[in-house]
């Protein structure tokens, strides 16, 4: 019973659940950045470049007639797949990390801006604190220092 209990106590943990919300919540965002990627970025960087960026090549070793001899005509599209290099899914898939990537940069430097009550967040109204001056030496401490400082003097130190 012991290892249940434990294995409970784990699971319900805050970290974990709240960990297992942000893989869910990320999994979405993917697909909205996917989503954004492919209907937004894509046709502007075809449009300029005047190429399809989900773009591929048949490996040139690769005897395109031999292969497709036995395959029927509906299935040419996906045998031809198999054999090609498709740099377009891959190029996309750069994209999309960098596009993750710059949000979560902008998340983190909002978040840790709110922490550190750094910048715009910042209240206003609130001067910064300067540090509390060094409290003056006792009677005792002052009349050590002279007699120090008289014996410094008197061996020419």
């Amino acid at each position: 019973m012991g290892l249940m209990k434990e294995f409970k106590e784990f699971a319900l943990k805050g970290s974990v659940v709240d960990m297992a919300i942000g893989v869910i919540i990320g999994a979405a965002f993917k697909d909205i950045v996917t989503s954004f990627t492919d209907n937004f970025i894509n046709p502007i960087i075809a449009s300029v470049g005047g190429t399809n960026i989900a773009g591929s090549f048949v490996l040139p070793w690769v005897d395109k007639a031999a292969l497709l001899a036995d395959v029927p005509a509906e299935n040419a599209a996906e045998t031809l797949a198999s054999v090609s290099i498709n740099y377009g899914a891959f190029i996309t898939a750069i994209i999309n990390f960098l596009i993750m990537a710059l949000i979560l940069f902008f998340m983190l430097k909002g978040i840790n801006a709110l922490k550190n009550g750094a910048g715009k967040f910042k209240k206003k109204g609130k001067k910064e604190e300067e540090p509390a001056p060094a409290p003056e030496p006792s009677d005792e401490v002052k009349l050590l220092t002279e007699i120090k400082d008289l014996l410094k003097a008197q061996n020419g130190k």
